[in-house]
């Protein structure tokens, strides 16, 4: 019967969840929303800058920080126009760098920008809590993470560790693009993570936003020229269509 499946699925749910960490959120912020892909080159930190820029500039009001979790490459210190090393406060916990209004932090203020980053896992997830947590965010009313591409250790320890919102998913309209997308839109699904936005960036200069069934916004070469000078364009072409 549809009562007993529903305590069969409700008990599975219990036993699965005891291996889960207990989710924590991060201090002093409200709400969380991660950016991720299952291949990387998508476009994927250019709308999470954006993104972030747009909740900014949709209320003056409204607090928003910026997390670069891309360990190995992290692209908002460029896009962002941020250089330099976060300073720390008496409690030992760093302060993100901000421009144009909103708080960041990422890997690429604490190394060279052209040293790489030869981690393996366990530094690396070392890293990931250490820029969840050591952070001194102040209060936020959104924070957005640029998730590294893929589903690897990264994005399950997010997606386990604190409560998150919505995710946003880009892919391009290849079919190993959306395949990967796929494969993501699942991960957060089985870590209970609603997807809240999928982004398709295609080759013929147009996003394909499905909010809800919303339409269409047209994608021009300079929200990329844009962002790799430094200068996104929800804040430097804040009237133009794009």
């Amino acid at each position: 019967s549809s009562s007993r499946d529903e305590a069969l699925r409700d008990k599975r749910a219990r036993i699965l969840s005891r291996g889960l960490p207990k989710q924590k959120p991060i201090e002093g912020v409200k709400q969380v929303v991660v950016l991720a892909s299952g291949k990387g080159g998508v476009g994927k930190s250019t709308t999470a800058v954006n993104i972030a820029l747009a909740l900014a500039a949709n209320d003056s009001t409204k607090e928003v920080g910026l997390l670069d979790a891309d360990i190995y490459g992290p692209s908002i210190p460029k896009m962002m126009n941020l250089r330099g090393n976060p300073e720390l406060t008496p409690k030992n916990l760093m302060r993100p760098l901000k421009n144009y209004g909103i708080a960041c932090m990422s890997m690429g203020f604490l190394v060279e920008e052209t040293a790489p980053v030869v981690w393996r896992g366990l530094m690396v997830m070392s890293a990931v809590e250490k820029l969840l947590r050591q952070v001194d965010w102040g209060q936020l009313d959104y924070l957005v993470i640029d998730m590294p591409p893929g589903t690897g250790d990264v994005q399950l320890s997010v997606s386990q560790n604190i409560p998150i919102a919505g995710a946003v998913i880009i892919s391009t309209p290849q079919d190993v693009a959306l395949l990967d997308a796929r494969k993501g839109a699942e991960m957060f699904r089985k870590v209970h993570v609603p997807v809240s936005l999928y982004i398709k960036n295609t080759t013929f200069t147009y996003v394909y936003l499905d909010i809800f069934d919303t339409g269409d916004i047209p994608l021009h070469v300079n929200i990329r020229e844009t962002c790799d000078s430094g200068q996104p364009v929800v804040i430097s072409q804040p009237q133009s269509d794009a």
